[in-house]
């Protein structure tokens, strides 16, 4: 179990964490560095600064031990759809750390990353995994314990753009497997419909939606990915939130692959691959679990805390990813039409 105390142990001021809150950033790990370094660029979604920050670091150590070499790293985050997007337009990142496949198989459609890359690491090339979970306010005042909580009128939710944030996408197929384990399709939707009228703000991404509703003080509950609800509740601001976790929830399998048009380009695919398999070494796997996400490694998860109990449901059972999105998220689907509904 970790300890209480790791906010002070950290050194996270309340400065500082409203700082990490509300930007997102490309944040450089290590300087400039001498001529001869390699560098690299992660793209990741929003809520894994802190996280890839300490990755960071102890990559720099094992390269540098292992070659001699200096590492530079650098990271941006933002929704993870955005981040996407981002890379197609031009953002030179050699690795991607986004927050679910299709965003990565939206860059093997723009010829950036190879097909086949979910097969070239470990787990489907998802390192860690995390679910969806609630966050409330002190002594839980609405009275939050299931998803059928967050459609009761006047109860205010905040929860991310699933348009372009791959946190807000897990959060619907979570709210959605919910309803449709209870009833049918047209049921769903209507739990789906009512739920997102209760949402009075939708940001661009899950560490946007955070900010709003622990900064800005907007809402009642945050449907968030457990990892922020960690953070929040037991490091940033402890005591100040409580976590509930939902009866039934979803598999979140955050992917990350090689932008292999990039590292070949730049020449730097041996450092870029290395990276990402550091996040299955033991020392990888343990910063992770230190982020609050599920490590893949037994040893890491054992060691690390005793995480929630939660009957999940994989994006699998949903149809995959393509119909997902097809049927949820495209033009005209399942969102577009609850939220024409609610306006």
């Amino acid at each position: 179990m970790l300890a209480p105390a790791r906010s002070r142990r950290r050194g996270f001021s309340v400065a500082l964490a409203l700082a990490l809150l509300a930007t997102a950033l490309v944040l450089p790990a290590c300087g400039d560095g001498p001529a001869g370094a390699v560098k690299l660029l992660n793209v990741s979604y929003d809520p894994t600064n802190e996280l890839y920050r300490e990755i960071n670091a102890g990559f720099a150590r094992a390269w540098a031990a292992k070659t001699g070499q200096k590492v530079i790293l650098r990271q941006s985050h933002g929704g993870s759809g955005k981040q996407a997007r981002g890379v197609i337009d031009g953002l030179e990142a050699d690795v991607v750390t986004l927050g679910l496949a299709y965003d990565v198989e939206a860059l093997v459609g723009a010829g950036l990353v190879r097909p086949g890359w979910q097969s070239r690491l470990p787990d489907n090339s998802a390192p860690y995994t995390s679910t969806i979970v609630f966050l409330v306010r002190k002594g839980n005042p609405r009275g939050i314990r299931d998803w059928p909580d967050l459609a009761r009128p006047g109860v205010s939710v905040i929860t991310p753009n699933p348009k372009v944030s791959g946190g807000a996408r897990w959060n619907f197929l979570a709210a959605w497997a919910f309803a449709l384990r209870g009833g049918d399709e047209a049921q769903a939707e209507d739990f789906v419909r009512r739920l997102y009228r209760n949402v009075p703000v939708l940001d661009s991404g899950a560490r946007g939606a955070t900010t709003t509703f622990v900064q800005r003080r907007l809402g009642d509950v945050l449907i968030a990915w457990e990892s922020e609800a960690l953070l929040a509740s037991e490091e940033l601001w402890p005591g100040d939130f409580e976590v509930i976790t939902p009866s039934l929830s979803i598999l979140a399998e955050p992917p990350v692959a090689v932008v292999d048009a990039v590292v070949d380009r730049r020449g730097t695919r041996a450092a870029a691959q290395a990276y990402l398999e550091f996040l299955y070494t033991d020392e990888g796997q343990r910063i992770a679990a230190r982020h609050f996400y599920r490590p893949r490694s037994p040893a890491a998860l054992t060691a690390a805390r005793s995480f929630a109990k939660i009957e999940l449901v994989t994006v699998a059972d949903l149809g995959g990813w393509q119909v997902a999105q097809r049927r949820h998220f495209g033009d005209g689907g399942t969102f577009d039409r609850i939220y024409e509904a609610n306006r």
